[in-house]
């Protein structure tokens, strides 16, 4: 569907796109994850034609952005973080206008406009004006305007920030049913609503892609450290380092604050892919130990964010 082939965009001698390559297929949810700075946004304006890039090339459907860009706009909605709307406008006048202006016939209008105002729940908002209404009604309406001529490719720009939790879920679920049907790229801060949302993940810094892949995927591929959490009673810190170190992969063992001295809680640190807990809950049952307290710490997307982008 989307073709980006050494993506680079330069502002004077600033990198803020690097070389990126990406394939984006049709019917996907993609999220575009990424620090402050990191380029999505310049990407986003990239892939909507906005900007025209330094070098490299974007193709939609075998149309290249430098001789077919107003083809390729023709098959875009695109939303950016803050909505360009009206505000003196009522919510209904605004849509008729957008409708109007995108060419769409008048005896179709109303019929596309009554279909968006049921999909994005704007039914109580019509006869309001876009000023007065809280920023995520005023997302709906955003919505409502980039899916106005029913394009093939939604292209959203951080669609929930500065949203309530409310109102974020509300968001959430506008995109995954719109996603049954359309090809979405978005841009977020919000791991855990691209983790929800997304089928799949691109998460970029300084310009460069870092990681790219379905979330589970990431999960499996990004690090090999884990860590696995224990409370004993009637265990020191030596003997319980002395016991479990000896175990395959084991990088350290570590002691953390306890409420109570008569609880011994340890962080055992692996760099192996291997599975250690039966061995792990072998050796405590071999001595008098009792065991409070036994967890594997789940690698998370906010986890894998966090290395990919980190300073060195």
């Amino acid at each position: 569907m989307i073709h980006v082939e050494n993506l680079t965009k330069y502002y004077n001698d600033f990198c803020a796109v690097d070389h990126i390559n990406l394939d984006i297929h049709k019917g996907e949810v993609l999220g575009l994850l990424g620090p402050n700075g990191a380029g999505k946004t310049t990407t986003l304006r990239m892939l909507t034609g906005y900007f025209l890039p330094s070098s490299g090339d974007i193709r939609v459907k075998d149309l290249s952005v430098y001789d077919k860009s107003f083809e390729i706009k023709k098959m875009l909605g695109y939303l950016p973080e803050s909505a360009p709307l009206y505000h003196n406008m009522l919510v209904a006048d605004y849509l008729n206008y957008v409708a109007n202006i995108r060419g769409i016939a008048k005896d179709k209008r109303q019929a596309r406009i009554k279909k968006l105002v049921e999909l994005c729940s704007m039914k109580e908002i019509m006869h309001k004006t876009i000023g007065e209404l809280s920023k995520g009604l005023k997302q709906r309406v955003g919505l409502a305007h980039a899916m106005m001529d029913d394009p093939e490719i939604l292209v959203l720009d951080e669609p929930t920030s500065g949203l309530d939790p409310n109102q974020i879920i509300e968001i959430r679920e506008i995109i995954k049913l719109i996603g049954k049907e359309k090809t979405i790229i978005l841009s977020t801060h919000i791991l855990s609503e691209a983790e929800a949302t997304c089928d799949r993940i691109v998460i970029i810094n300084k310009g460069k892609i870092v990681a790219d892949g379905k979330t589970a995927d990431l999960k499996q591929s990004v690090g090999r450290e884990r860590a696995i959490y224990l409370s004993l009673i009637n265990s020191d810190f030596t003997a319980a380092s002395e016991t479990l170190g000896t175990i395959d992969g084991i990088e350290a063992v570590s002691k953390l604050e306890s409420p109570n001295d008569d609880l011994l809680n340890l962080k055992l640190t692996f760099s192996s892919s291997d599975d250690q807990r039966a061995e792990i809950y072998n050796k405590i049952k071999a001595t008098d130990w009792i065991l409070m307290d036994f967890h594997q710490e789940a690698k998370t997307l906010e986890n894998i964010f966090r290395e990919l982008t980190k300073e060195n």
